[in-house]
C-alpha cells in the first residue's frame, strides 16, 4: 500500500513488452536541463583582475658594463691554477737567477755595465713564462667550452676579449716590473763602492718598467694569437717562433752579402737583442725603445685582427 506522497514523486514503471499488435514504445525521457547562465566579465580582456598587480622580478636588472666583464676575467684568472703556477715559475726565474748571478759576481765585473744587469739573465727565461700564460688565458677557454658561456653571459664578443687583455697585461706588467725592481735594487745594495758604475734613472728605468712593458707586450702578443687560432699548442709554436726564430736565423742570413743587412735588422728587433738594449749591457746598442714601441705596433695589429675575426666566426 502506497501513500499519496509516493503515489505523486513515484517514477513511471515501463510496459515489460510491447502490447500485441503494436510497434514497442521508448520509456519517457527527461527533458535536458539547461546550463546554469555564467556572468560574463565586462571590460577589454587584456584588463587585468581587480587587485592583481603588473609581475615584478625580485632580481635587479641593471645595464651591464666593461666594468662587469673585467670583474668576470679576475674572478677567472685569479682561480685558475695554472696563472698562480706560470707566475709564480716567473718570478722565481726573474728574480731567482738574476740575484743569483749579483751574489755571484762582485764588484770589479759592474766597472762598464751597471748593476741592474743580473736582471737580463732571468727575464730572457722568464719571458716564455708569460707567453705560455697569455695564450692559456683563452685557449683554455675553447678547449673546455666554457667561451660558449662567457659568450652566452656576454654577447658583446669585443667586450670580452678587451676585458682579458687588460687584465691580463695589467697582472703580467705588475708582477714583472716587481720582480725586475726586486733584482735591481738588490743587486745596486749588493755591489756598490768606487769603481762601480751606478745605474742612471734612464738604466733604471730600461732595466724595470721597458723590459716589464716588453715582456707584457709579448704576452699580450700571445693572447691575440691564441685568439685567432683557437688553439693552446698551435698558438705556443707559433709564439716560441716569434720569440726565437729572430734570434736564431740572423746568423744563417748574414752568411750572404745580399741578405746580411736584412739579417742585422732582424736581429736588432729580435727579443734577447731587445732586452740587452733595454738593460745597457752594451753602450753600442740604442735604447732599446725603438724596439719596444715596435713590439708595440705588431701587438696593435694582431689585436685588431683578434677582434675582427672574434665576431666573424662561430664559437
Amino acid at each position: 500500500m502506497t501513500t499519496p506522497y509516493q503515489q505523486q514523486y513515484q517514477a513511471p514503471v515501463p510496459p515489460q513488452g510491447p502490447p500485441q499488435g503494436g510497434p514497442p514504445q521508448m520509456p519517457p525521457q527527461m527533458p535536458p536541463q539547461a546550463a546554469p547562465h555564467q556572468p560574463v566579465p565586462s571590460g577589454p580582456p587584456s584588463q587585468p583582475y581587480a587587485g592583481v598587480g603588473p609581475y615584478t622580478s625580485p632580481i635587479p636588472v641593471r645595464q651591464t658594463h666593461l666594468g662587469n666583464a673585467l670583474a668576470s676575467e679576475w674572478t677567472k684568472i685569479k682561480s685558475v691554477r695554472s696563472t698562480i703556477w706560470t707566475l709564480s715559475v716567473m718570478v722565481g726565474l726573474v728574480a731567482g737567477i738574476g740575484l743569483l748571478v749579483s751574489a755571484s759576481t762582485s764588484d770589479s765585473d759592474y766597472q762598464t755595465v751597471p748593476t741592474t744587469l743580473p736582471g737580463f739573465f732571468g727575464t730572457l727565461l722568464g719571458q716564455l713564462c708569460i707567453v705560455t700564460l697569455g695564450v692559456l688565458v683563452i685557449t683554455s677557454e675553447y678547449g673546455t667550452g666554457m667561451i660558449r658561456t662567457t659568450l652566452t653571459a656576454s654577447p658583446q664578443r669585443s667586450r670580452v676579449l678587451t676585458a682579458k687583455a687588460l687584465v691580463f697585461f695589467t697582472l703580467s706588467f705588475t708582477t714583472t716590473t716587481l720582480a725586475l725592481a726586486l733584482v735591481a735594487f738588490a743587486s745596486t745594495g749588493m755591489h756598490s763602492g768606487p769603481g762601480v758604475q751606478e745605474p742612471t734613472s734612464d738604466q733604471l728605468l730600461g732595466s724595470t718598467v721597458g723590459a716589464g712593458l716588453y715582456v707584457s707586450l709579448l704576452g699580450l702578443l700571445s693572447l691575440a694569437v691564441g685568439s685567432m687560432l683557437r688553439h693552446s699548442a698551435g698558438a705556443i709554436t707559433a709564439m716560441l717562433g716569434v720569440v726565437l726564430l729572430p734570434a736564431i736565423l740572423p746568423a744563417f742570413l748574414m752568411m750572404s752579402d745580399s741578405l746580411r743587412e736584412l739579417g742585422e735588422k732582424m736581429q736588432e728587433y729580435s727579443s734577447p737583442q731587445a732586452l740587452a738594449s733595454l738593460f745597457r749591457i752594451d753602450e753600442s746598442l740604442n735604447s732599446g725603445w725603438p724596439q719596444l714601441w715596435g713590439l708595440a705596433g705588431v701587438t696593435a695589429a694582431a689585436m685588431i685582427a683578434a677582434y675582427v675575426l672574434l665576431e666573424k666566426r662561430d664559437v
